[in-house]
């Protein structure tokens, strides 16, 4: 997905573009971060029966419709001087030597920009996204049925791309917050807003897609992907199941150009409610840290590891004196549990993470050389992440995994690759720092080789380093 494709669904957002699941580093492992909730403040009430197929979607639209509003906003120009006007800053310095201005002062054309929010709770609690507020002077919310509020903005989150408005209002119409994890690939899905301002619409389409990149602070931004759904101008409003419970809030649509070929992307509802929560009660979002880089486990990893299926999360880096190192995790663990609730896979921990209060101390339950083990781990809270210098290549691949190798204090550097060599198949890139194979540290070509030369026929587990982070690959026997 490349980053200019990715354009915000609102029209006219004043402030600085921030990407929310386009331009992050490539999603390998990251230190695990979370929004913890508090308790939600959402008025909670009966969700609209699940329209059939082939039927109508008006009573969906009639329930959701009166909870998503237009959110204007603008930014107060600066005054600047006429052409005949003398700047402050000269007269200062010359003093009376120069003449009396008579120019004028004249403002700028203010900047204005449209989104859409959700209420989500009766008392005026707005959720929409941070690109459609960050760095505006005045926020209106416009509501359904007519009503114009002045808004005060409660919080802001970048990293999610969320934020929290607050109107003065009471008994306002709100919607259900659905379970996002429990949505499918498949399911049908409606988009609100206020596109280009012409007024409250909806559109249809189903979740394509749903997962999680990298986002550009310290961690990860899940995201649900919908065909058709979401269109430009709906930032901040509602994505809602066909029961008409919220799923997701709109953020982005995927374009290579500024028109929309039918791909949009919203913020899962759950992670949607956890930072509103904290937003709320504290104005800002305190975010979890473990402390570990962890890895999907493919069934070739579960194979070279001895276990007997592809479930859990690998962990790849134990950072130094943190929460996991604390706790006794190793690089090479494969965390099965956390906090007594069996984990699938990496995005599922990272989920669970994500409900965890800094401070709390949780047991983590770890597979470690076959044997079941259980840890107790005080969660600590994410400090932004520093950039780790990369690792410098050179050409030639060759040899009979296609790749070509260089010596370094902390192992063998891959300087070059065949495309299509085993090497490559395998996962290994140019730069990449081979440490250890099979759990042995490597110094040499001949000690790898020697670690390669498998007589049962099985791939080895290669222990790598790619720009700071440690990844676990698996190497096929030749």
């Amino acid at each position: 997905m490349a980053n200019g494709y990715i354009r915000k669904t609102g029209v006219a957002a004043i402030a600085a573009a921030v990407v929310t699941m386009a331009a992050w580093r490539a999603p390998l492992a990251s230190s695990i971060l979370s929004a913890s909730p508090t308790p939600s403040v959402a008025t909670v009430s009966a969700a609209v029966p699940a329209a059939v197929a082939g039927a109508s979607y008006a009573p969906v639209v009639e329930r959701v419709m009166p909870a998503v509003v237009t959110l204007r906003v603008e930014k107060r120009a600066k005054m600047v001087p006429t052409d005949q006007q003398i700047p402050e800053e000269l007269r200062r310095f010359f003093g009376d030597q120069l003449p009396q201005s008579r120019g004028q002062r004249v403002p700028r054309t203010p900047q204005r920009g449209l989104g859409s929010g959700v209420i989500a709770s009766s008392d005026g609690y707005i959720l929409t996204n941070n690109h459609v507020v960050e760095g505006v002077d005045t926020v209106k919310v416009e509501l359904p049925d007519s009503r114009t509020f002045t808004a005060k903005v409660i919080g802001t989150d970048p990293a999610t791309d969320l934020a929290v408005v607050k109107i003065d209002a009471t008994n306002l119409p709100t919607l259900v917050f659905g379970d996002s994890d429990a949505v499918k690939i498949g399911d049908v899905a409606l988009a609100f807003g206020n596109p280009l301002g012409v007024g409250e619409t909806v559109t249809s389409g189903i979740i394509s897609a749903k997962g999680r990149q990298t986002n550009t602070g310290d961690g990860y931004q899940d995201f649900l992907q919908t065909d058709a759904a979401i269109n430009h101008g709906n930032s901040g409003g509602a994505l809602v199941n066909a029961g008409g419970e919220l799923i997701g809030i709109p953020s982005q649509i995927l374009s290579p150009s500024d028109g929309n070929i039918g791909l949009g992307f919203a913020i899962p509802s759950n992670m949607a409610k956890s930072v509103m929560d904290q937003l709320i009660a504290n104005g800002t979002v305190r975010r979890a840290m473990l402390g570990v880089r962890i890895q999907p486990i493919s069934p070739d990893l579960a194979s070279a590891l001895g276990l007997s299926s592809a479930r859990g999360a690998l962990v790849s880096t134990v950072d130094e004196g943190s929460p996991a190192a604390r706790a006794g995790l190793k690089q090479g663990d494969v965390i099965t549990h956390y906090n007594g609730k069996s984990v699938a896979d990496n995005n599922q921990l990272r989920n669970a993470v994500a409900s965890t209060m800094p401070g709390t101390t949780v047991p983590l339950q770890i597979l470690r050389n076959g044997r079941s083990d259980t840890l107790q781990a005080t969660v600590g809270e994410l400090a932004p992440a520093k950039e780790k210098p990369g690792v410098a290549s050179e050409p030639k691949g060759e040899g009979r995994y296609g790749m070509t190798l260089q010596s370094s204090a902390k192992g063998l550097v891959v300087t070059d690759l065949d495309p299509s060599g085993i090497a490559a198949e395998s996962g290994l890139r140019e730069g990449d720092v081979i440490e250890k194979i099979n759990g042995t540290g490597i110094k040499s070509v001949e000690e790898l080789k020697t670690a390669l030369d498998r007589k049962d026929g099985k791939a080895s587990l290669v222990l790598i380093n790619r720009e700071g982070v440690s990844l676990f690959l698996t190497l096929a026997a030749q």
